[in-house]
């Protein structure tokens, strides 16, 4: 008998629905289909692409509350966050069915030929293997680019989304995707290997921990697979003496709390120079105080459950470690009483080098404080990280915040008064052991293809 995968509401414990396994049978099945679908799909027209790509935009707007009361239901997503999520899915799909041909269109390249040129040709089947955080987003900045390229695709998504998995499917169906073009496969992670390595597979696309994301490359790598790696984070913000102090703890509270915390570009580490970081200090502690957490279809509430209870408590650990080791607790910390993976919001102040709030990407509603002699100590904090995802700047004089932010922080997303956040039009990815290679953008659809070199003499 296939195993069966359950899904669990984080907010009481209660099991949702339990899914079986996708078969052996089944994979092999769904591997053919995507590539015979990938041969009928390759040669489409860029506008018979678009026009697909707006009807699934439409789809998912149609289906937005019956989508977002899915992914609230399976990982604790507060609701207007589900909701806005399905929202940038749709529109995603519509950036892409507007700029994918001319994303994509031949380059000619002036050389003694006749005619030489770049031609952007598609590569096969790429198999994306996605995590619970954005259970829809995640599926869907990666699907557009690959899809409106010419390839298919195979997904699988974590264990603990199943119905959201279940449920892109058939947001493609009913738009009228062509047999094959995308499949979900249920399956656990224990088959994750067999897939990457399956000669129908031509690429692999991964959004998850830095872990994960070394397990599967090495796989690939072995079997000389191109991939797209979209790992932790541990975002360092830069508060200068000159910031907006309003703006800059709004800004830094909403970018830390956003989907509950558990985002890989979300804001992790407050790095406030002497001057001001007393000030700073005191006033995050009051936002996070303030922020509510708790039933995430209560629309008041900013925070909902961690995805699930090994999380929290996972999360509770590194605290306790680091205030082990001298860092100071401000608000928060404890593990409240009943049902649910809930963690209260959790300012961690005196964070130093050594502790797991500096070293470790914490993954939930905890702030770490740490304070920098100026702004040089800060920017050495900052770039003080395996990872290299997304950093933030806070200050009044643009011109040198840019300047930090363009060519001295070691990272992939680098704003200045903003919380880090992706979009349809910028390329989105990291370095370090954030990852490699870069999503969405016009950057993102060139990932899966083949960039030929055609010669005419």
């Amino acid at each position: 008998m296939p195993p069966t995968l359950s899904s669990v509401n984080p907010a009481d414990g209660k099991v949702l629905a339990q899914y079986t396994a996708t078969t052996d049978k089944q994979i092999e099945q769904a591997l053919k289909q995507a590539q015979e679908g990938f041969e009928l799909w390759r040669k489409s027209s860029f506008r018979d692409r678009a026009r697909l790509f707006r009807v699934i935009a439409k789809q998912l707007r149609s289906r937005k509350a019956e989508l977002a009361k899915l992914a609230t239901l399976e990982m604790g997503k507060p609701i207007r966050q589900s909701i806005a999520e399905v929202e940038k899915c749709a529109m995603t799909f519509e950036f892409y069915a507007d700029k994918g041909a001319s994303f994509l269109k031949d380059e000619l390249v002036e050389t003694d030929a006749r005619k030489s040129y770049i031609s952007y040709q598609p590569l096969g089947v790429v198999l994306a293997i996605m995590p619970w955080n954005f259970p829809y987003w995640q599926v869907f900045r990666a699907m557009a680019p690959a899809l409106m390229a010419g390839n298919t695709m195979i997904l699988k998504h974590a264990s603990n989304v199943s119905g959201c998995a279940l449920a892109i499917e058939e947001v493609l169906r009913a738009a009228g995707a062509p047999k094959g073009l995308f499949q979900t496969l249920l399956v656990p992670s224990s088959q994750v290997a067999s897939l990457v390595a399956s000669p129908a597979i031509a690429a692999v696309t991964l959004t998850g921990s830095t872990r994960a994301g070394s397990e599967v490359a090495s796989i690939a790598g072995r079997h000389i697979k191109k991939q797209v790696l979209e790992l932790g984070g541990s975002d360092a913000y830069l508060i200068l003496e000159d910031a907006d102090l309003d703006l800059a703890v709004k800004t830094c509270v909403d970018g830390r709390l956003v989907n509950s915390g558990q985002s890989c570009v979300a804001a992790k580490r407050f790095v406030a120079v002497k001057a001001i970081r007393k000030a700073f200090e005191k006033a995050v502690v009051e936002r996070m105080k303030t922020s509510l957490y708790g039933d995430p279809f209560n629309e008041e509430n900013k925070i909902g459950p961690m995805a699930r209870k090994d999380l929290r408590d996972q999360l509770h650990d590194q605290v306790q470690r680091s205030l082990a080791l001298g860092a100071k607790l401000l608000c928060g910390g404890y593990v409240p009483e009943g049902a649910g993976a809930y963690y209260p919001p959790t300012v961690l102040s005196g964070v130093k080098k050594g502790m797991p709030a500096y070293e470790e990407e914490l993954f939930g509603p905890v702030a770490s404080i740490i304070e920098a002699k100026d702004e040089a100590h800060a920017i050495q904090i900052a770039n003080d990280s395996i990872y290299g995802l997304g950093a933030g700047i806070f200050s009044k004089n643009r011109k040198r915040a840019e300047e930090i932010a363009a060519k001295e922080l070691q990272a992939g997303n680098c704003f200045v008064n903003s919380f880090v956040h992706s979009d349809p039009r910028l390329p989105f990815g990291g370095i370090k052991q954030s990852g490699y290679g870069r999503e969405l953008s016009a950057f993102g659809i060139r990932e899966f293809v083949n960039l030929k070199t055609v010669f005419i003499q």
